[in-house]
C-alpha cells in the first residue's frame, strides 16, 4: 500500500514547473490518475496538511506542558546529566535517594514549563511553509513533517526555552538541589569534580522530548483513521486511502 504522503502532492500541481523532473513525472503520474474522481481540490489538500500538522503539534505540546508530562512519560524524561550519572550512583549507595530523585523531579518541572511556549513556534513554521517545503513533506519519509520542524524550529525553541528553564530551574528548587547534589559529590575524597550547565542540558532535552512527541503525532495523523478529527482531515486523507494500492 502506497503512504498518504505520496497522494498528497497535489498541492503541488499549480507549481509543476517550479519542481525538478523526477518530481514532475511523479506528482503528474498521480495526477492522472486521479484527476477522473470528484475529490478535494488542491487548496483543500494543502489546507488539510497544515491542519494535520497544527493538531499535531499542538497535542504533542500540550500532552508535555502539564505536570508530568516529561516526569511522568518514559521516552522523554530527563534524567541526571551523562557526566553525573557516577554522582548519582555514589550518592544514591550513601544514602541520599531522595537528593537525587529531588534533582531528577526538578529538571523534568523544569522542561515541562518551556514546553508551553513550543506551541506558537510551530505553528508560525507551518504557516510560512514554502511551496518547497510542503512538497518535501508530502512526498518524504513517515518523519519528513518532524524534521521539517527540527530545522526551521530548533534555534528559535532554543531561544525560547533558555530563559524560561534556567527561571523555572530556579523557581523548582533544582539550582539548590543541584548545588546541594554537587557539592556533598565534589567533598568525596579523590573524586573528580562535577560541573554541569544545567540550563542548557535541560533546554536541549525539553526540545529532543518535544520532537519526540511530534513524531508520534505525525505518524498517527499518516496511519490513523481515527486521529482524523475534523470533517477536512477526513475529506482528504480518506480521498488519500481510497487511492491506495
Amino acid at each position: 500500500m502506497k503512504k498518504i504522503s505520496t497522494l498528497l502532492p497535489l498541492l503541488a500541481l499549480p507549481f509543476l514547473n517550479g519542481c525538478d523532473v523526477q518530481s514532475q513525472q511523479r506528482i503528474g503520474g498521480i495526477i492522472n490518475q486521479v484527476s477522473q474522481y470528484g475529490n478535494p481540490t488542491t487548496a483543500e489538500i494543502g489546507q488539510g496538511l497544515k491542519q494535520a500538522l497544527e493538531i499535531g503539534v499542538g497535542n504533542g505540546s500540550d500532552r508535555l506542558s502539564v505536570k508530568d508530562g516529561f516526569l511522568g512519560n518514559l521516552a522523554v524524561k530527563i534524567l541526571m546529566p551523562p557526566e553525573a550519572q557516577k554522582v548519582e550512583s555514589t550518592l544514591r549507595s550513601l544514602g541520599l535517594n531522595a537528593l537525587c530523585d529531588n534533582v531528577i523531579t526538578s529538571l523534568n518541572r523544569a522542561a515541562e514549563d518551556a514546553a508551553r511556549e513550543a506551541k506558537p513556534i510551530f505553528v508560525s513554521a507551518i504557516r510560512q511553509m514554502t511551496l518547497t517545503d510542503a512538497t518535501n513533506i508530502l512526498l518524504g519519509q513517515n518523519d519528513a513533517a518532524t524534521n521539517y520542524f527540527k530545522r526551521v524550529t530548533t534555534a528559535q525553541l532554543t531561544d525560547k526555552f533558555s530563559p524560561v528553564v534556567q527561571s523555572s530551574l530556579s523557581k523548582v528548587g533544582a539550582t539548590r538541589y543541584w548545588t546541594d547534589l554537587a557539592s556533598r559529590y565534589n567533598k568525596i575524597p579523590l573524586v573528580k569534580p562535577v560541573t554541569t550547565d544545567l540550563t542548557a542540558y535541560v533546554t536541549q532535552k525539553a526540545i529532543d522530548g518535544l520532537f519526540i512527541e511530534v513524531a508520534k503525532e505525525e505518524l498517527k495523523i499518516r496511519n490513523n483513521i481515527s486521529a482524523r478529527s475534523t470533517g477536512l482531515l477526513q475529506k482528504v486523507f480518506g480521498y488519500a486511502d481510497r487511492n491506495k494500492r
